[in-house]
């Protein structure tokens, strides 16, 4: 990997190496700028990960993070990465697309927000970044017929034929889920991917490569093209001239803090530490929209027992698919949701049991005992952004000196109303496939929409390619942009605006 001299003043600095640093980090290094990326985690061995789900909590965010609200969102191993890669290390690989009307929630429904850009315009990232992640799917797609996946879908696992059997009876469209795992192996930017051994632990990390993270795929591409990553390099401070524009940042490494100057900065940090970073730093805030209008997906599961054991740990977890309810004819609430079928590992199992079931003791470990005759269906869906869900700075300062971020949600009504409706629906779906109980687990998850794009420069941070209002060398390319939630899993749409964002600071600027 080369190398820069911290005193060498670079064209961008990349803070933050999952799906939003990482594509713009790739595309900028083969334009031949001098960029350097600051990962607050660690480099990670991919043959390193582990199974063992205690051990595996190292690639996750674990500092302590004040959650608050009615509804308090989890962090930890839910939604935050740490290490070279970001959440990709973690994450389930389950890639839908948005649809054209989910990007036009507030013209369908009067509720919610427009996005400033329409999926026309989106949708040549979104094919680029399949290509790029290798994502896998079923030769016919129910929702959109003319789309085609590049490689045949993974194999499926118990919940996902239990929910088959279960769609089949009522009539419900559901088919292999786009994901981005390989089921051939591949060869690339001087690194070979195997194909998925269907193991169940893509969420500890994949050993094989066959799960896409960004370390196998825009990372060693950014590296090959002469950018630098630098690992365990927390940013907490941003310089600017008296101009405004950003000059540099100040990075934590060991005990060290060190200086790195630049002519650009791109923040991809994530929902949660780039607008503790901009609010930390008095920042490009004068809408006053940096850290509001926070976003979790609900993300509600309902379990079924069976008869027969299912062991739904064992394969791809995330492997079917419906989007039949993205767009509710009997809905009471704005937008919609899909459903997906479920495996987990047992402890992240027993967590949510406790979690979003309220178990204890020998109901626990009751439900436990039952969990491999057990198979799961879960949603993503619609969050309407609201003011009174938000990332605040809290008077805690954690060890570099930052004040810990303090992050208030509460569901409202659209939300509570949608989560009953899905509820429902897979209920309906795991008592077709012959399951004799249920059970509820409600969660959230994802952290989006602190910073988010807008036209109006009153009214967001960032504008539609991710470029500050305030300042015209601050960018920021993580889903914190997202002006509301989207129903499908956000992964695959912001590498795709981190595609859209390389483009624009590479083309001539006014």
């Amino acid at each position: 990997m080369r190398r820069f001299a911290p005193g060498t003043e670079v064209d961008v600095v990349v803070v933050g190496t999952g799906a939003g640093g990482a594509p713009v980090l790739a595309e900028l290094a083969a334009a031949g700028l001098d960029v350097v990326a600051l990962e607050a985690g660690p480099f990670f061995d991919p043959f390193r990960h582990t199974p063992d789900e205690t051990d595996a909590a190292e690639i996750n965010w674990m500092d302590e993070r004040l959650s608050a609200g009615a509804d308090p969102t989890a962090f930890g191993p839910n939604n935050s990465g740490r290490g070279v890669g970001g959440s990709t290390l973690h994450w389930g690989a389950f890639t839908p697309r948005p649809d054209a009307g989910q990007l036009r929630l507030r013209t369908q429904s009067g509720q919610g927000r427009d996005w400033p850009l329409s999926l026309d315009e989106l949708a040549p990232f979104l094919l680029r970044a399949e290509a790029d992640l290798g994502v896998s799917g079923p030769a016919a797609y129910p929702w959109d017929p003319s789309r085609r996946y590049a490689y045949p879908p993974a194999a499926r696992n118990a919940s996902a034929d239990r929910m088959a059997d279960g769609c089949s009876l009522l009539g419900i469209r559901a088919t292999d889920a786009p994901a981005a795992v390989l089921t051939r192996e591949r060869h690339e930017h001087g690194q070979t991917r195997g194909a998925c051994i269907s193991c169940g632990t893509c969420h500890q990390g994949c050993r094989t490569g066959a799960k896409a993270s960004m370390g196998t795929t825009y990372l060693s591409a950014a590296v090959r093209s002469g950018a630098e990553i630098r690992a365990d390099a927390f940013v907490h401070t941003v310089e600017t001239d008296a101009a405004g524009r950003v000059t540099a940042v100040v990075y934590r490494q060991g005990d060290t803090d060190v200086r790195q100057s630049c002519r650009a900065l791109v923040l991809a940090a994530g929902g949660v530490e780039t607008p503790r970073l901009l609010l930390h730093n008095a920042l490009a805030n004068s809408s006053g929209q940096v850290g509001r209008n926070f976003l979790a997906h609900p993300a509600t599961q309902v379990w079924g027992t069976f008869d027969t054991p299912q062991r739904s740990y064992r394969g791809y977890p995330s492997s079917l698919i419906t989007e039949d309810f993205l767009h509710p004819t009997d809905a009471d609430f704005a937008g919609g949701y899909l459903i997906q079928s479920l495996g987990v590992m047992p402890l992240t199992y027993a967590t949510s049991l406790v979690r979003g079931g309220g178990l204890w003791g020998d109901e626990l470990m009751s439900a436990l005992e039952a969990a491999r005759f057990t198979a799961g269906l879960g949603i993503n869906g619609e969050c309407l952004p609201s003011e009174d869900n938000l990332l605040e700075l809290s008077d805690e300062i954690d060890r570099f000196g930052v004040p810990r971020a303090r992050v208030s949600f509460t569901a409202a009504d659209n939300e509570k109303a949608l989560s009953r409706h899905a509820v429902a629906v897979m209920t309906r779906i795991l008592e077709a496939a012959g399951a004799t109980a249920t059970r509820v687990l409600e969660r959230t998850a994802h952290t989006l929409g602190t910073c988010r794009m807008s036209d109006d420069p009153s009214d967001g941070v960032v504008d539609r390619y991710g470029r500050s209002h305030d300042i015209d060398n601050l960018w920021i390319a993580d889903n914190s942009t997202f002006p509301s939630a989207l129903i499908a899993n956000p992964a695959l749409t912001q590498v795709a605006l981190a595609l859209r964002t390389a483009e624009r600071m590479l083309a001539p600027q006014p």
